[in-house]
């Protein structure tokens, strides 16, 4: 392993490690217990990593330049799937908003090798979806950062999901990670220690723009019928 990043490696788990245990324990309760409102569950939890990257769906057609990648680039793509219930009034939800928090680890960057940039060893992403008039049913929600995002600044290590409805109550949240002082069910993006991390006076976590709702990306294509209307 290269000495820097070692280096880092060490710098990350010192800055964030220490003292986080004990509320990351109490965080996975309150999630478990926010799944169990009866209004919304969580069935098939986001993946982390690798298991994230797929080649975009190919969709044949006419084009003036031709093809410029021919070797294929994956996105980073995910995707939870969840339940609702119908109340004794309707079998339809106004409304649910999913807000994703992510964390990509430089050194994991597919053509960024070794980190010549010098970027910080992660970055955040953050973006919410609003889905509309929900039936009563199995549904799925869907983020995606495109190729470059995986190429330049790693693959996805921590992952949080918060669900709240259109009064802005929370209904269910959760983490997964596997980064060393990030622990399952912490809120890690409203942890002042981690966000603010440094080291050797440069931040540890850079923050980002460029996560989309899957309903802007190709992705779209894919299981249409899985996803709600998105609220304009």
């Amino acid at each position: 392993m290269n000495v820097k990043v070692f280096v880092i490696c060490a710098a990350v788990a010192t800055a964030l490690a220490p003292s986080f245990a004990a509320p990351a324990k109490k965080a996975s309760r309150q999630a478990s217990a926010a799944s169990r409102s009866g209004i919304v569950r969580v069935t098939q939890e986001p993946k982390l990593g690798q298991q994230t990257c797929l080649p975009a769906p190919s969709v044949p057609g006419a084009s003036l330049v031709g093809m410029c990648n021919k070797k294929p680039r994956r996105w980073i793509v995910l995707e939870a799937k969840y339940e609702t219930s119908s109340s004794e009034n309707s079998k339809f939800i106004d409304q649910l908003v999913f807000t994703w928090h992510v964390l990509l680890e430089t050194r994991s960057a597919t053509e960024n090798k070794g980190n010549e940039e010098r970027l910080a060893p992660y970055s955040y992403f953050t973006t919410s979806a609003s889905y509309v008039n929900i039936p009563a049913g199995a549904h799925a929600s869907s983020v995606v950062l495109p190729p470059s995002y995986l190429e330049r600044f790693g693959t996805p290590k921590a992952i949080g999901l918060e669900i709240s409805n259109q009064n802005g109550e929370n209904l269910y949240y959760n983490s997964w990670s596997e980064i060393k002082g990030i622990n399952p069910g912490m809120k890690f993006w409203e942890e002042q220690k981690i966000m603010e991390a440094q080291a050797n006076g440069k931040p540890m976590i850079e923050r980002r723009q460029g996560l989309l709702d899957r309903s802007k990306s190709i992705w779209a294509l894919v299981y249409p019928n899985d996803y709600e209307a998105i609220a304009q």
